[in-house]
């Protein structure tokens, strides 16, 4: 019995030392410099080159659905077409700003900082439908109408726009 005891106490000291030499090697490799980032690119305005144009695409959308909306039910609806329009414009906007800027400053901020904004985002556009649902506001109908018209226009103006730069002529 005491032959086993000092072979678990021999065993348990290996450990150790193995255990100490594996710490004293990551302690050697913690001290590197770290390695050095990808150089930024030349020009980052790529990244917000289509702005000025989804922003014109934006706004055109934003009358159409005013008017769309006054014609169907007058000033209230026109109100919640173009709030709608409005509110999604704004929202994507704020995503691509945020994510160009995080992959000028840190690419490794790219990912979290995307998914917060996108969580930010369509939880707000919640928010906004869940309180337009439960109003008595006669221009709630529009003002979900304008949200699903700036939704979908923007994607697709947006796929479009960076199928045509991607592709050579």
């Amino acid at each position: 019995m005491n032959t086993e005891i000092d072979e678990f106490e021999l065993e348990r000291q290996r450990a150790l030392a193995f255990q100490r030499e594996q710490a004293k090697k990551q302690q050697e490799e913690d001290d590197l410099p770290l390695p050095d980032l990808p150089p930024l690119p030349a020009d980052p305005r790529w990244r917000v080159a289509h702005l000025p144009f989804l922003s014109a695409v934006s706004f055109a959308l934003l009358m159409c659905a005013a008017s769309a909306g006054f014609f169907a039910g007058g000033a209230p609806a026109a109100l919640g077409a173009a709030a709608g329009v409005l509110i999604v414009t704004v929202s994507f906007t704020m995503s691509t700003l945020v994510i160009a800027w995080a992959d000028t400053v840190r690419p490794a901020l790219l990912m979290p900082l995307a998914l917060f904004t996108y969580v930010l985002k369509y939880s707000a556009l919640g928010v906004v439908l869940a309180f337009g649902v439960s109003a008595q506001w006669p221009g709630k109908n529009a003002l979900g109408w304008g949200i699903v018209a700036g939704v979908v226009v923007w994607t697709a103006v947006q796929a479009w726009w960076f199928h045509k730069v991607s592709r050579p002529n």
